[in-house]
């Protein structure tokens, strides 16, 4: 087995480059370096717990042939066309270290003519006379024994086009601020004009060669060339399916919503004779287990702000990490419910 591993998509299709994306984070043996570039035509990726219907104007989408696809982290709902490259490296623990696959990504722009810095946890900036600009955004993830590090590159993006496709949520607005991100945003192809996204897997393909000082062949992948990644075909079926990138749409008794500095969560539960049926919680936050043990464990709990409020000191026990956010959360459920 070759510990290095490049495999880049020659489709736009997100649904495919999703599910090898996934294949990689949760079944590639953590033994392997793995880069792996890929980009999407018109796409609206959602995070794992939240609601499409709320997020997105999908009928809009519909008309425009934009893709909904829901992807198995948190966070928000980001816009994908193909002015934007996309990169996933993942290496095992303990050799995993992210200003590595960072150093990888500079190492790459500067073989395309552009000095770029790392900024804060997520970002890459280029400065310009009108100030520093973003070229890049970055999310990372770990498990016990393997970490990643995902993110973009802008070449050509259409920065405005997200807006088209979200229903803004006022209280997110008011939360960030309105300011105008596209001052603050630039694509490649403004200093490098005519930069293509050959060029970038070129550029990211080399500086990952040369940082691991060997090469590999690079794998090329598609959904008429199915990648050789251990559950594959499964990861792909549910990735394209509408139970996953919609869920069924119940009629809801009752819905509240809140936002948080941490994130905005949304509840509707079903309700009969008292009991607690169905429920489900969307939200935008970057940790949503909690939640998703809150959602499995209200299901035959009665209605009562005591008894809901009993689970969310449970649950701050078990969840110590987000123990702060939990109380938060207890302290608005119990009070809108009562």
């Amino acid at each position: 087995m070759h510990p290095l591993r490049l495999l880049i998509s020659d489709s736009h299709d997100p649904l495919f480059n999703l599910a090898v994306e996934e294949c990689i984070f949760r079944q590639m043996d953590p033994a392997q370096r793995v880069l792996f570039l890929w980009r999407n035509a018109n796409t609206v990726v959602i995070g794992r717990a939240q609601n499409p219907w709320k997020e997105c104007n999908t009928r809009r989408m519909e008309e425009d042939g934009v893709t909904l696809a829901r992807r198995s982290s948190g966070g928000g709902a980001v816009f994908h066309d193909l002015g934007n490259s996309c990169f996933t490296f993942m290496a095992g623990k303990p050799g995993y270290d992210k200003s590595i696959s960072t150093a990888i990504v500079l190492d790459a722009l500067k073989r395309l003519g552009v000095e770029a810095f790392a900024s804060g946890r997520n970002d890459l900036l280029v400065a310009t006379q009108d100030g520093d600009r973003k070229v890049s955004g970055s999310a990372y993830r770990e498990t016990l024994d393997r970490g990643f590090h995902h993110g973009t590159l802008l070449l050509d993006a259409d920065l405005s086009r997200l807006a088209n496709y979200l229903n803004p949520d006022p209280k997110k607005l008011a939360a960030k601020g309105i300011t105008s991100v596209r001052s603050r945003v630039a694509n490649l192809s403004e200093l490098l004009p005519g930069i293509s996204h050959e060029q970038v897997v070129q550029a990211l393909s080399e500086a990952f060669f040369e940082h691991n000082g060997e090469r590999a062949l690079p794998e090329h992948i598609s959904p008429d060339q199915l990648p050789d990644l251990p559950g594959f075909a499964e990861t792909f079926a549910r990735q394209r399916s509408w139970e996953w990138n919609f869920g069924h749409a119940p009629a809801f008794a009752h819905q509240l919503d809140e936002r948080f500095g941490w994130g905005g969560v949304e509840l509707h539960f079903d309700v009969e004779k008292g009991i607690i049926g169905r429920v489900q919680i969307f939200s935008d936050s970057l940790e949503p287990a909690p939640l998703d043990a809150l959602a499995e464990r209200l299901p035959g709990i009665a209605y009562r702000p005591e008894a809901i409020g009993a689970l969310l000191s449970e649950l701050q026990l078990e969840f110590s990490g987000q123990a702060a956010e939990l109380a938060e959360l207890q302290s608005w459920l119990v009070a809108a419910l009562r």
